[in-house]
């Protein structure tokens, strides 16, 4: 009974200095724990559950898709000395506007009446091209003469070799006739003979048909005779008309040998004529490059070359000139493990230097500060820092990039890839595997070339 009485005694006490104490102790632990993990386990399921943009993160520049619009070096085409400076460092010039004039430095254009005298000489030869025209005019004139002479002379002796053939042709109709006759003599004398062998004929009709005979004879040999003389004078009048023709070739080969040699001479002359056109057209522009003119609109950023009386050589870098107007674009570069899962047409988002942003990679779309861009082009070839180069040009559908942004700016980027879940985003980490490949939805994305190209 007194150890009852002290321990109630004692729970009074306590009860009355530490109430905390005892409403802990009142308090039961389990199920309080119960709860909390129960709920830990439903929050860590469904963030687990929730999806998660696969990407590519990779660095870069701001630049320009077009070569024109990039920062350009202004060369001197010639060497020269710097005269004068018309432009200094900062200054906005427009296309054409005059930036530094150079003077001469090649003994060859010395001359101050170097445009005159090559011009007076041009002349000259220009007056020896028509003289040689007018001789070849000449030459092609007795051409003709010698044609026409050709044609007259032949013409001639062609009716006469048709006279020749006519003969010729009645010669020996002549002569086959004499050859019918003599072969009727001969018959007749057979039979002549025959008729006085058989005592039917006298000596005397046999002896006048042997006369008739050799008269026949007599007859065909001069009618082969005068057949035999025209077809001579016929091979000669063919011989007379091959030689007249020989005669007038060789007379116009001469002619055209000569003209020939007269047109080598004007082609040789027009030669030099068109080199010194050349050359005079050479000095012409020559000295309109004592003046160097601005190429575009656009901004003098550095000068290489300063001081007046300096000397600058041929193609040596005068300035930089960055342009006024330029589309920005930005360039990326992305390790070789990565290119496959790279098509054109991605969408991409942008962190670019100086603008602050908040990012969360796997949920872009709650990212703030990140400017949308696509996928212009990918290049087909390393680069030197063994990465492949990313053309990015701006999302048409997207918040307009800044326009503060200035050439050469640094970017951060993310290439969107596949949606997946968080689980399995931190499975695929855990055991070192890639990103999803996936063809993506670059399809209706595909960036539109400048139709101006």
């Amino acid at each position: 009974m007194l150890n009852i009485s002290k321990h109630s005694i004692s729970e009074k006490v306590r009860s009355k200095k530490y109430s905390s104490l005892v409403m802990v102790e009142q308090k039961g632990a389990g199920p309080v724990l119960k709860r909390i993990l129960k709920w830990s386990f439903f929050i860590t399921f469904a963030l687990l559950l929730l999806p998660w943009t696969q990407n590519i993160r990779s660095y870069g520049s701001v630049t320009t898709l077009k070569p024109n619009q990039k920062p350009q070096s202004l060369n001197s085409v010639i060497a020269g000395q710097i005269k004068k400076w018309y432009v200094q460092e900062g200054d906005f010039v427009h296309e054409g506007d005059t930036i530094l004039q150079i003077s001469e430095v090649k003994p060859d254009y010395f001359d101050d009446r170097l445009l005159e005298r090559t011009e007076d000489q041009l002349k000259f030869k220009k007056e020896s091209i028509e003289a040689y025209n007018d001789k070849i005019k000449t030459q092609d004139e007795r051409l003709d003469i010698l044609r026409n002479q050709r044609d007259l002379k032949i013409s001639q002796l062609k009716v006469k070799l048709q006279q020749a053939e006519l003969y010729v042709k009645n010669n020996e109709i002549a002569y086959e006739a004499a050859q019918v006759q003599y072969e009727t003599a001969k018959d007749r004398y057979k039979r002549m003979d025959s008729l006085y062998q058989a005592g039917l004929k006298s000596l005397t009709d046999l002896e006048s048909r042997k006369i008739k005979v050799q008269e026949a004879a007599s007859y065909e040999t001069a009618a082969k005779n005068k057949l035999l003389n025209s077809q001579s004078e016929l091979i000669a009048l063919q011989l007379e008309i091959s030689n007249t023709d020989a005669y007038y070739q060789s007379e116009a080969n001469k002619v055209r040998s000569d003209r020939l040699s007269t047109l080598s001479t004007r082609l040789d002359t027009e030669t030099n004529v068109s080199k010194m056109e050349n050359q005079y057209s050479n000095y012409v522009y020559r000295q309109g490059l004592y003046f160097i003119l601005a190429p575009t609109d656009g901004y003098i950023t550095k000068t290489s070359s300063s001081g007046i009386g300096e000397t600058i050589k041929e193609g040596e870098e005068i300035l930089t000139l960055m342009p006024k107007s330029y589309e920005l674009a930005v360039e990326i570069y992305i390790d070789p493990i990565d290119l496959p899962l790279v098509n054109i047409g991605e969408h991409v988002r942008l962190q670019f230097d100086g603008w602050p942003a908040i990012v969360f990679s796997g949920w872009p779309n709650v990212s703030h500060g990140t400017y949308g861009g696509i996928i212009y082009g990918i290049d087909q070839f390393i680069s030197a820092n063994g990465k492949y180069r990313v053309l990015v040009q701006q999302d048409p559908n997207d918040h307009p990039w800044p326009e503060a942004l200035r050439f050469g700016g640094g970017t951060s980027s993310m290439i969107l890839l596949n949606d997946v879940p968080i689980w399995y985003e931190l499975w695929r980490k855990i055991n070192g595997f890639p990103p999803n490949y996936y063809t993506g939805k670059a399809t209706n994305n595909q960036p539109k070339k400048d139709e101006k190209k």
